[in-house]
């Protein structure tokens, strides 16, 4: 293996190995996690001795609980602008990267998968969930916004379960992350070194290699193939049990009329759509508005526009009291009750949610366009 001590990477047999190895943190990621990821993915990228890639976490816990966004917390009072600035572009040129890769990327998703974790399992091109997999975009919780490519693929989900998963932040399990489209196929956790030996063995053809480990996969016992496990799932699935009342209120394209749609509902004895209303007027009402916006704008946009529009967020967010706040009140002290500036919805002016969409770059270019001709 080598690599730095908190990811690791090796080629056998035509196979590029990742780990996330930094299992004390849920294998978070850091900047220089992300960095080394997206060097061993442009090396492997036209070596003929890699057909392809195989990332899983180190432990049976997480595969990846997110970005260290507490790095970003630990600068709000000095340098952080420039921090942010290196942390992001690198986060989305890997994410960018694995999107566009010309050989089959395999994630093994057992265990936790969050935030930045999630945008890089999007990424991978066969993707493996098992038993243990809990999946969230949980970055409303802490006054930021579903980002990694979550203007994309949030919004392809079935209905509108995107814009349920981004604004509300709750952690779903196997059966619901199959159904939202965020992974192909489900093993048994006890599997997964049985497949792994297969993977070892086999001998990998550069040229055939995306239909070597189609046929692998398909003829996995668990995988999800067959129309009665289709069919279980759909019976299985909350997401799909609740998909009608999640359109009914998430369709909507004002935060305010969700909510009050919320209120009427939960009024009439909607259990669900009470327990919805409580989740969200958590939230903050900054990032409810503008994240709202976001996933409205993401609908039209394509993958590379949407990292774009990601990046000029993410840096207005770094001047924004509310994610401060929330890394307070989540990962610093831990006290889960953030005081929110705006207090309400009604506190925040357009103008200010306008202004999250719009960044003046030091040179007048966003760092991103230079992958422009990657899509």
């Amino acid at each position: 293996m080598t690599g730095n001590s908190e990811i690791l990477y090796h080629v056998s047999k035509g196979v590029g190995w990742i780990k996330f190895n930094r299992s004390h943190a849920l294998n978070a990621l850091s900047f220089e996690m992300i960095e080394s990821l997206y060097k061993v993915l442009q090396k492997w990228k036209n070596d003929d001795c890699v057909a392809i890639i195989c990332i899983e976490g180190e432990g049976d816990k997480a595969f990846c609980a997110g970005g260290d966004v507490r790095a970003l917390y630990d600068l709000r009072d000095s340098n952080v602008e420039e921090y942010a600035l290196k942390f992001f572009s690198m986060e989305y040129r890997m994410n960018m990267t694995m999107h566009t890769y010309p050989k089959p990327i395999l994630a093994y998703i057992n265990g936790i998968v969050m935030g930045g974790g999630v945008g890089v399992s999007m990424g991978a091109s066969h993707r493996i969930i098992t038993e243990k997999t809990k999946w969230a975009m949980p970055e409303m919780n802490i006054g930021l916004y579903p980002d990694v490519g979550g203007s994309y693929f949030l919004t392809r989900m079935p209905g509108y379960v995107g814009r349920y998963l981004a604004l509300t932040s709750v952690t779903i399990g196997p059966v619901d992350v199959l159904y939202a489209g965020a992974a192909d196929y489900f093993i048994d956790s006890r599997a997964w070194g049985d497949v792994k030996a297969v993977i070892e063995g086999m001998t990998w053809i550069k040229d055939s290699a995306e239909l070597q480990l189609n046929v692998l996969l398909a003829v996995s016992q668990q995988v999800i193939s067959s129309k009665n496990f289709q069919m279980n799932l759909l019976n299985e699935s909350t997401l799909a049990l609740t998909e009608e009342k999640i359109t009914e209120h998430f369709a909507l394209e004002r935060i305010e009329d969700i909510i009050s749609r919320l209120e009427a509902s939960a009024e009439n004895g909607d259990l669900w759509a009470k327990e919805t209303l409580d989740i969200l007027l958590e939230k903050s009402p900054t990032s409810l508005k503008v994240t709202l916006q976001q996933l409205i704008k993401g609908e039209k946009k394509n993958l590379f526009d949407c990292f774009m529009m990601e990046l000029e967020m993410s840096m207005n967010f770094m001047k924004s009291h509310d994610f401060y706040e929330g890394v307070r009140a989540v990962l610093v002290d831990k006290d889960r009750m953030p005081r929110w500036k705006p207090k309400t919805l009604s506190d925040v002016a357009e103008e200010d949610i306008s202004a999250f969409f719009t960044y003046r770059w030091k040179n007048g270019q966003n760092p991103l366009e230079e992958f422009s001709s990657m899509f």
